[in-house]
């Protein structure tokens, strides 16, 4: 993408189009996507959380009283764009491979609604940030996934086939519905008013990838065996996704009133500033359990049942990070560890075989309507 110098949303605009283009989803359906900054009403007018809890929110960075604040605030926006371009740039290769008209038309409204929120998110940049703004919200456009440029480790990986996709919007885009909760709560006006539409649309892309495992185990072609690598793939860079344990910056984005935790709403307890990021991650992990068990009840006779690998498998951020334990928390030898890796991991051969069932089996995945 070349080089450029932004002064007006219209000129981002112009490179996102570029962007569209040059990462190959540039499909009339997609293009043709109606894309425009959407807002909805927050619980309160007033700060939630933290050290400004009951002051009026924010409708303006300058209202903003520390410069500390508003640079913690343009950086979760931007971490959270990042996200939405980056999960495009993984799901490109998907279109021509759909099992489905259903599919693919599933496949397009989630591709464009992560667009949409990537848009989301340059908007409140370009319009409330300045020069900072400008410059951050035209980067977000020149990063590739594929590239591995991404901000965060889990939307650096390729997602090869539509058993991935799926097992990736069921606990990828879950994160993102924790995320997009969590800022739901904020204190900034325009960010907390940016989320509401945002989960909306995000409830549509958790669907479609739980409902796609539970067709997958249904028709019981894919081994229920491969599908658990798969699993384990992605339920642990979604755990990561929740950040570092004792966090700093999860600390401080709760005091200053910028992000809360989850449940924020409901929960009866202050909140341990120590361990922010630990009990939404907690919450998320509690979810997955649920999400396999329902899961579960598609399991044709003779496959193995799914399950949610140990919390300290696989990490690579927090205490566990680049620690061996195996699926089941076991503490193994770091020999014994990278063999459990190759047999608990989707490797080359696995990705290659659910190609072949994909492009060979007309029936490796049921029809929409007939799972549990």
């Amino acid at each position: 993408m070349p080089a450029t110098r932004l002064s007006t949303f219209d000129d981002w605009v112009d490179l996102f189009r570029v962007w569209q283009k040059d990462i190959g989803v540039d499909y009339p359906e997609v293009t043709e996507y109606k894309f425009e900054a959407k807002f909805g009403p927050t619980r309160s007018n007033e700060v939630e959380f933290g050290a400004y809890k009951g002051r009026p929110k924010w409708d303006r960075v300058v209202q903003i009283p520390d410069q500390r604040m508003r640079d913690a605030l343009l950086n979760l926006i931007v971490y959270q764009g990042d996200t939405e371009f980056a999960s495009v740039e993984q799901q490109r290769r998907l279109f021509e491979t759909a099992p489905s008209e259903h599919d693919r038309q599933s496949l397009c409204r989630v591709v464009t609604e992560e667009m949409r929120h990537g848009w989301q998110m340059c908007h409140l940049l370009m319009n409330h940030f300045g020069y900072s703004g400008r410059v951050e919200a035209q980067k977000m456009l020149e990063r590739r996934a594929f590239d591995q440029k991404r901000l965060l480790g889990a939307f650096n990986q390729d997602v090869n086939n539509w058993l991935d996709f799926f097992v990736y919007t069921d606990f990828v885009d879950r994160d993102g519905k924790y995320q997009l909760t969590m800022l739901s709560y904020s204190g900034f006006s325009p960010l907390a008013q940016s989320m509401i539409p945002m989960l909306k649309e995000e409830s549509f892309h958790l669907g479609t990838g739980q409902d796609g495992i539970k067709r997958i185990v249904k028709a019981g072609v894919i081994p229920n065996q491969i599908i658990q690598k798969y699993v384990n793939k992605w339920i642990p860079v979604s755990l990561d996704l929740f950040g570092v344990d004792r966090s700093s910056s999860a600390h401080w984005f709760y005091v200053w009133g910028l992000k809360g935790r989850y449940d924020e709403p409901t929960a009866r307890t202050e909140a341990n500033l120590e361990k922010i990021n630990e009990h939404s991650r907690e919450l998320y992990r509690q979810e997955c359990l649920k999400l396999v068990e329902m899961i579960n009840k598609n399991v044709v006779p003779g496959q193995a049942e799914l399950y949610v690998p140990d919390a300290k498998f696989y990490r690579f951020i927090g205490e566990n990070a680049r620690q061996p334990y195996s699926v089941t928390g076991e503490l193994l030898s770091e020999k014994a560890y990278q063999e459990h890796l190759r047999e608990m991991l989707p490797q080359p051969e696995d990705v290659a075989l659910v190609n072949e069932i994909q492009a060979v089996e007309k029936q490796w995945i049921s029809p929409k309507g007939l799972i549990q």
